[in-house]
């Protein structure tokens, strides 16, 4: 994500070693970077700007002790994943993220709608930042906020049917009119957190995110 936006990149790294006086600490002149970060780090240039040679290791920092060992990556520290384990240990950061915003909005909405829109929010952000990680791989469409969109209206439409059902006694599109506000709210909350996803993943690029953003944010 820091390598893709720019923030870890060969200005920053110089900023730092400067800042740090690292070539005080250290008696040798090479840092070694991780994969990833290869995007924004031109390793020429840092040689050029503080006299220190980049190496690349290996892609995760479990690996790091093997790779120091080794002297070098073998196949299996290059190959980038980005499996189940790897999506559910980055729960938690989005739950973080986004928990003070779900709190209050569900607070603020129990007030306009009682419990029932209090927990449609919650679950719409549950949805982006639990549910869409949990997913991903199998919920149609390549951008991520489309998908967001989708399974945001999934979760959606029981809470639209629960509306529409718990108020028989009500005319017919004072019903519909209900059911329509948790269709036309809750999708948009689920597919920006699954939009903020694409930061976490080892396969979006910038100029993609970017793109998506021009397309799917007025």
């Amino acid at each position: 994500c820091a390598a893709g936006k720019g923030t870890f990149g060969t200005a920053m790294l110089c900023y730092y070693i400067r800042e740090t006086a690292l070539e005080r600490v250290v008696n040798q002149r090479k840092l070694i970077l991780p994969q990833l970060g290869a995007t924004g780090v031109s390793a020429h240039e840092v040689k050029r700007r503080t006299g220190f040679s980049v190496e690349y290791g290996p892609i995760r920092a479990g690996d790091l002790r093997e790779y120091l060992k080794q002297g070098k990556a073998d196949e299996k520290m290059r190959m980038v994943r980005f499996n189940l384990e790897d999506r559910v240990i980055l729960i938690p950061v989005e739950l973080v993220a986004s928990f003070l915003y779900m709190l209050a909005a569900a607070i603020a909405f129990s007030f306009v709608g009682g419990w029932l829109a209090s927990v449609a929010v919650s679950s719409a952000f549950l949805a982006g930042t639990v549910g869409f990680p949990l997913l991903l791989p199998w919920i149609p469409t390549r951008d991520f906020s489309s998908k967001g969109f989708i399974l945001g209206g999934f979760v959606a439409s029981g809470f639209a049917w629960q509306s529409f059902s718990r108020t028989p006694a009500s005319v017919w599109w004072l019903r519909i009119a209900n059911s329509l506000i948790y269709l036309l709210l809750m999708p948009p909350v689920t597919a920006y957190l699954a939009l903020n996803f694409t930061g976490s993943t080892s396969f979006t690029s910038k100029t993609g995110v970017k793109k998506e953003m021009f397309k799917y944010i007025p």
